[in-house]
């Protein structure tokens, strides 16, 4: 049932959502030098790789690492690169991702193909079985601000209390915080 939701839901916001993404698109292309679109390797479900794809919010010279390990993030953003991030705007080409089944719209965030300790201790709490998802437990409990440790012990939680009451309101809580900027670092 999970997987019929989030590939309606997809489906529809992609067609809703379309002048919108290729407005975004077309800012990111205008206002810096480089693809419209930064497409990452994250670690899905089961510990596979796939290819992510984002608004591109930094420069194209940055550094594949998580932004909280940027010497300096604020000299890496693009000129449309705060105010996607600050909206999560940067975040809707994964509704493509969703689509082709290597997210769901909950489970814990993907993580970096680099980030050895994250997905370390994903692994050994079982949380690799999860589908990762455009938002989760731990997003709504903390967004960025959050150490891997607590990180993984709410995508733990999820993975023990997860249902489809418990992703709607996953998924209106991050429409409420997304809405009120909360957790967002850079």
């Amino acid at each position: 049932m999970k997987r019929v939701f989030d590939f309606m839901l997809a489906a529809c916001l992609g067609l809703l959502l379309l002048l919108p993404l290729g407005v975004i698109a077309l800012l990111v292309r205008w206002t810096s030098p480089g693809p419209a679109l930064y497409w990452s390797d994250r670690v899905g479900q089961h510990n596979r790789i796939f290819r992510m794809p984002k608004f591109r919010s930094m420069r194209v010279d940055t550094p594949a690492v998580a932004t909280h390990l940027l010497p300096n993030p604020q000299a890496c953003l693009t000129p449309m690169g705060a105010f996607l991030r600050k909206t999560s705007l940067d975040e809707l080409p994964q509704l493509w991702n969703i689509l082709k089944g290597d997210m769901s719209f909950v489970g814990p965030r993907p993580a970096l193909y680099n980030q050895d300790d994250l997905i370390a201790l994903r692994t050994h709490h079982g949380v690799d079985r999860l589908v990762p998802g455009l938002t989760g437990w731990a997003q709504i409990n903390g967004r960025d601000e959050l150490p891997i440790p607590e990180k993984v012990r709410l995508d733990a939680e999820y993975l023990r209390t997860h249902s489809f009451g418990l992703d709607l309101k996953i998924m209106f809580l991050t429409a409420w915080r997304v809405l009120r900027r909360d957790g967002v670092t850079h």
